[in-house]
């Protein structure tokens, strides 16, 4: 069944009017008729649609059923992510959207080779979120993961102390994720380094910050595989997978 994601201004009571370049999808590319079915999706609800009428430029459906998306994890986890080069941001929210994380932060570190100026960043964010959305249309999700950025390293570490939980990826050692106990922790926070990791006085300061260093074994995963490793495991051991 197709997927959208609406905001609070498509809902009209127990209706929903779709606009703009989703009616066009919907009435042009995919050729929906009245009677049809599709889901729209809003903060993790679902709501099972009919089609009743389809006009050039919007979409009009009837609620059938609503109910809490089953596919949105108990766990919030957000990505810390030191700005890898090329496309490899584009991999990363891809699939660990997919894998359940909620949100994505860029940040800038010592060994980070891409250094975008403002204008390019926030052109980077504008392709990075809708990377996102189509990976949570993709897999199911109940909610489009925020993407964020690009900040400093010192900022990335003060949110991340606010969370339940703070993980720092190292690879000169740590506990195994096996070891950490996910117990009542509702928001978790993941930092990993760019290409060349963190040098010894960033991952420090991380540590000083309150997040607990992980080492992820004796093989050395690329900056781009740790993010999407990181959110599996996580997701297995606290039952979100």
């Amino acid at each position: 069944m197709p997927r959208f994601f609406i905001d609070e201004s498509s809902l009209c009571g127990e209706n929903i009017i779709v606009k703009g370049g989703d009616a066009v999808h919907i009435g042009r590319s995919l050729r929906m008729k009245t009677g049809d079915m599709l889901t729209f999706c809003r903060e993790g609800m679902e709501y099972e649609c009919e089609i009743e009428r389809i006009t050039a430029e919007e979409v009009y459906c009837r609620i059938i059923n609503s109910s809490q998306s089953s596919c949105e994890p108990d766990l919030r986890l957000t990505v810390y992510q030191a700005l890898p080069k090329n496309d490899k941001p584009e991999l990363i929210i891809q699939k660990c959207t997919e894998l359940g994380a909620a949100e994505f932060v860029f940040f800038i570190s010592s060994r980070c080779v891409s250094r975008p100026d403002e204008k390019s960043a926030a052109k980077k964010l504008v392709r990075w979120q809708k990377i996102a959305e189509e990976a949570a249309k993709q897999s199911g999700r109940g909610n489009i993961p925020v993407v964020r950025g690009i900040i400093s390293l010192k900022d990335a570490v003060s949110e991340l102390a606010e969370k339940d939980m703070g993980l720092l990826c190292y690879e000169n050692g740590g506990k195994r994720l096996s070891e950490i106990d996910f117990s009542g922790v509702h928001t978790c926070g993941i930092m990993i380094g760019a290409e060349g990791g963190f040098d010894k006085t960033e991952a420090d300061s991380v540590c000083e910050g309150g997040a607990i260093p992980v080492w992820l074994g004796e093989r050395i995963l690329r900056c781009e595989t740790c993010p999407i490793a990181m959110t599996a495991v996580i997701m297995n051991i606290t039952g979100n997978f």
